[in-house]
């Protein structure tokens, strides 16, 4: 393959078949990486906000990918502003890109820009957050959604904190943006839970736009209405870690349960340590890094054919993570049988996302 030209490219992976994905993505991330320097490639790339934790890991992971197939990233913040992140798009719509992959802070606000994009024949790749209503996406003529399970994150999450209140209790939920259908479906799945316990009030549930200084806000507001708050879910972790640090301070730390999503290393180490009871993996990693090579492989194939290879949605899965582990004695020679083997899953899993495969 390290001869291979595109054309030859193309004939090797009609050989190939297109029902394996391993004798299609494999052979062309070994073409990529030996033509990198000959046929570079060119994409934009854009996420809510590279404020957020989660938006700069995926930044790097996606660059990490674009050097080892040659492709060289042209970055737009949206900055957690939609009419910022569209003014963006409105600019980067007029230039020629091989690809562009893009997480929506909100939903509807790129549809105008994505559709000259697609007009032109340059591969889109949907990150995360819906850029149109699901149904809109094949006639908007974007490739493959890559995204999470939001509803199962949030569920996992709260099922979780709704153990420890024992269900009863007063609970709080920082929502994200909401515009994003992400932040909307994390949203679902905390009421999929609380709406099965009678005895757990939600005191209080506002959007903290992905901004750890509201988000301690209104934690700090909630506290002083209802200083017997059992628990806090947010819907990322940035929110959930600014969230525990006012809970701490006001010295309700054994009081006030804290979870949060995404399982960016600081809320991994947050749940090892007891200050987070759970977080749950949005991978950026997958995600962007799967972006990259959806969009170099559409640019070398061309669009139509990529259809025919590359799935429409595209699950960037991850489980919860729980701080407690599973040691019963009675099992100790039989560790097979324990949830981890009655390990602690977070170094391993800490060493994963630092390389970019979490």
């Amino acid at each position: 393959m390290n001869k291979l030209n595109r054309r030859d490219f193309l004939k090797s992976g009609a050989m190939l078949g297109s029902g394996v994905a391993l004798a299609q993505f494999l052979p062309f991330i070994q073409h990529r990486r030996a033509v990198a320097q000959s046929q570079p490639l060119r994409a934009a790339m854009s996420s809510a906000g590279l404020a957020g934790t989660w938006n700069a890991q995926g930044e790097e992971a996606a660059r990490w990918m674009a050097d080892l197939l040659g492709v060289e990233i042209v970055w737009f913040d949206g900055e957690f502003d939609a009419a910022v992140q569209r003014a963006r798009f409105d600019q980067l719509a007029t230039e020629e890109w091989d690809f562009v992959a893009v997480q929506p802070g909100a939903i509807g606000t790129l549809i105008e820009p994505i559709q000259i994009l697609v007009a032109a024949d340059t591969p889109v790749i949907d990150m995360d957050t819906l850029i149109a209503p699901l149904q809109d996406l094949p006639d908007l003529g974007v490739l493959t959604f890559i995204a999470p399970d939001n509803v199962f994150m949030a569920e996992s999450v709260v099922n979780k904190l709704v153990e420890i209140m024992g269900g009863a209790g007063k609970i709080s939920h920082i929502g994200g943006q909401p515009g994003h259908t992400g932040a909307q479906a994390r949203g679902q799945g905390f009421y999929n839970i609380i709406n099965q316990y009678p005895d757990i009030e939600v005191v209080d549930d506002q959007p903290g736009d992905w901004d750890v200084t509201r988000a301690a806000d209104l934690t700090e507001s909630v506290l002083n209405r209802h200083p017997d708050l059992a628990a806090i879910f947010a819907d990322n972790d940035d929110m959930a870690l600014a969230a525990r640090q006012v809970v701490e301070n006001a010295g309700l730390g054994d009081q006030v349960s804290v979870g949060g999503v995404d399982a960016m290393p600081p809320a991994i180490e947050a749940v090892r340590d007891g200050r987070l009871v759970a977080t749950a993996r949005n991978s950026a990693t997958r995600i962007h890094s799967w972006a990259v090579i959806a969009g170099a492989y559409a640019a070398t194939v061309g669009l139509e054919a990529a259809r025919e290879a590359v799935p429409f949605y595209v699950l960037a899965d991850g489980p919860a993570i729980f701080g407690d582990i599973d040691s019963n004695p009675e099992l100790a020679d039989e560790p097979w049988k324990l949830r981890n083997y009655g390990l602690s899953s977070a170094d391993g899993l800490l060493w994963a996302e630092e390389n970019y495969v979490f």
